[in-house]
């Protein structure tokens, strides 16, 4: 990153312009996304060549396997980062993903008792997935192909906790609420980030019920949300107290539950708006 900025100084310099004045400080932070941009794509592509090499000298199916794999994520990854900040149209990623996949699927083929390459494999079909949500298109085949590859992963190396993670994270985009919470309370055991995935994904489970009405569920995975912990704001749209305990007064008119909630709130340091206790009041009859 120094580089970058380093390099950016360098060429507003040449243009006349100083980094604090207002067009410096723009142009200064459009170089460096451009450049940093041009720096990642030029380093897969060595990566590309690299891994080409390491395939025509390969010794055995190995280290074949390991070079297909290692090209397909590097495929993969500019085809990802390529989309993701509209440098090339969809003919070109769809080229750029298909090559990814073939290399995978052949180092899968060479070495399927190796956990890396069907993690490698599980990953861009999860990275596929996940852009395609962005835009608004049916991930489901890609996560249901990246979910089988985790398993494998898994299978051949339970302690692998990063995979037990990507697990999480695919039946979470795929709406699968049940195997997301196994896979999250299994990574817990080995990492304890697991717990916050799990404040994530019931606040995420909660919100998706809240949207399609089903105020029950709803309120009942914002409430073990909030027994993890607390949930990431840029994960979960709604805090899971407040939303809680508004659901419970105003939609499932579950009194006590509403109060059980705002107790644990005031106990975890989590405000309630003043209004919503009012209404709480009101509704229920009670002081607290």
């Amino acid at each position: 990153m120094d580089g970058l900025i380093k390099e950016s100084t360098s060429v507003l310099g040449r243009l006349g312009l100083s980094p604090s004045s207002p067009l410096g400080g723009l142009v200064l932070t459009t170089l460096i996304a451009l450049l940093g941009c041009a720096d990642f794509l030029s380093s897969r592509d060595s990566d590309i060549k690299e891994t080409t090499q390491a395939i025509e000298t390969a010794r055995d199916d190995g280290e074949l396997a390991k070079a297909y794999s290692s090209r397909g994520v590097a495929y993969s990854e500019k085809a990802r980062y390529s989309r993701i900040m509209k440098l090339i149209p969809n003919d070109e990623y769809e080229r750029l993903f298909a090559l990814a996949i073939k290399d995978h699927d052949q180092a899968v083929e060479l070495n399927p008792n190796s956990a890396d390459v069907y993690f490698n494999r599980a990953q861009a079909h999860y990275d596929r997935g996940s852009l395609d949500l962005v835009e608004n298109k049916d991930g489901k085949s890609w996560f249901d192909a990246a979910a089988s590859d985790f398993e494998k992963t898994i299978e051949m190396d339970p302690q692998n906790g990063l995979a037990l993670d990507r697990l999480g994270l695919t039946y979470e985009q795929a709406g699968e609420e049940d195997k997301a919470i196994r896979a999250y309370t299994q990574e817990m055991a080995l990492n304890p980030f697991g717990k916050q995935r799990l404040a994530n994904a019931y606040c995420d489970f909660g919100f998706r019920h809240q949207q399609q009405k089903e105020f029950a569920a709803a309120a009942i995975a914002y409430e073990k949300s909030t027994e993890f912990g607390q949930a990431d704001d840029k994960t979960c749209p709604y805090e899971p107290f407040e939303t809680s305990v508004a659901i419970y007064t105003t939609e499932t008119r579950q009194y006590d539950k509403a109060w059980e909630m705002v107790h644990r709130a005031q106990n975890a340091g989590r405000r309630i708006p003043p209004k919503l206790i009012d209404r709480l009041k009101n509704d229920s009859g009670r002081a607290n």
